[in-house]
Parts: structure tokens; sequence; C-alpha cells
């Protein structure tokens, strides 16, 4: 079987994260979050994420580059021999660039850009509607998936609160931050005909079952 190495793209809220564990179930892939990433590799105290710690300790960003570093360091790993989901990278242009250079270095290239479409009003009621028990972390939906009894979860009984995040002058930011920044990508994968668009508005079997789709026709394209 081809390597399957994608790349997710999509506003926060559009279900990347589900559908890449679905994507991990159906064909073995390992799921690249970056930001999960970074993380373990300042516990670890790896070279690079003492690096990363460096940055993070005086409150900046951490560059590119190192950023880069990382995850090719990560694509070099066994698991990664029959591809990769990689979700939070890149969300630049200039990064997008950086991981084709590096991608070409290792003799891979990506198999598509997965971009979930769904409309800013659907992102607004998903993440703002979302609540969260404060022991334990269950997960609730004011609209979709309403507890029992109204502020406690029904596993644990503790208080449901809505994260900061969620709030939504906040969500509208990260929107807004997502146009800026990402949304550029969009043309960028467009251009070398790697862009996979899918319908994220519908149901997630629907969504899963049109990103098999995509796929099975994206491995085809590239034996042809």
């Amino acid at each position: 079987m081809a390597q399957l190495n994608l790349v997710l793209l999509g506003p926060p809220g559009a279900g990347k994260g589900t559908q890449a564990r679905r994507l991990c179930e159906d064909f073995n892939l390992p799921y690249i979050a970056t930001g999960d990433m970074l993380r373990e590799r300042v516990k670890e105290g790896t070279d690079l994420g003492l690096q990363a710690r460096s940055y993070m300790d005086r409150g900046d960003l951490v560059p590119d580059d190192l950023i880069i570093k990382m995850i090719i360091e990560r694509l070099q790993e066994p698991d990664t021999e029959i591809g990769f989901i990689l979700d939070g990278f890149p969300r630049t242009e200039v990064q997008a660039e950086a991981l084709d250079r590096e991608l070409t270095e290792l003799g891979r290239s990506l198999t598509a850009a997965i971009l979930f479409e769904v409309p800013e009003e659907d992102v607004m009621r998903r993440l703002s509607g979302r609540r969260v028990c404060v022991k334990n972390g269950h997960n609730y939906h004011v609209e979709f998936n309403k507890p029992k009894h109204e502020d406690r979860c029904d596993l644990d009984g503790s208080r449901l609160i809505q994260r900061d995040d969620d709030r939504e002058e906040v969500v509208k930011h990260r929107l807004e931050e997502y146009r800026s920044k990402t949304e550029p990508l969009i043309e960028y994968y467009e251009e070398q005909g790697i862009l996979r668009r899918i319908d994220a508005a519908r149901s997630s079997d629907q969504v899963r079952d049109q990103i098999r789709a995509t796929l099975a026709m994206a491995l085809f394209e590239e034996q042809v």
C-alpha cells in the first residue's frame, strides 16, 4: 500500500480531532498533533525540547525552524513508515513550504491536505455550546449532547463549566486568526492539486465515509 501522508486543515470546531482518531483506526496511522508533540519533547528533555522550552519560558513563540525539526525527527520514527496525520502544522504558507522541502529531503511527499469545510455559524454553535465537567473532563453540549441534570455531569456529578477558549468572543477571535493565517494554505495546496474538500457540516459517520472515499481516489490518482 502506498503511503498516506496527510495534513488536516479547517477552522476550530470542524471535527478534525474526531476524524483523526477514526483515520488512525481505519489506516493504522500515527496522529501527530504538533501541540502535544511539543509538550512531550519538552517533558522528555530532548535537545530540541530544551531549545523549545527556552522560548516558552520567556513567553515567546517557538520558531518555525525548531518546530519543523521536531516534526521531521518524528516523521523518521518507525511507526510513520506507512504514513502520518499532521494536525496543527502547517499553519502558514511559510511553514507549508518548509514542510515540503524537508519531506522532499526524506524522499516523501504529502498525499493530501484534507480541508474540513463548515459554516462559521455552525462552528460558533459547536464550540460555544460545549461544556466540560471540572472533575474528569467529560464533554457535553447544551444542544447536541445535553446532560440529564443541568450543569451537572452524568458520570461523576461534578459541575459543568464552559472553557475560556469556548466563550463566544474567544471563538470569534480564533476564527479571525484562522482566516488571516491559515486560509492561504487552501490556495497553496489547491495549486499543488492535493487539496481535498470535505463537507464537515454533515454527521460524523457521513464525514468519515467521504474521507475514506476521497483518500481511495487520491491513492488511485497517485498510481496512474
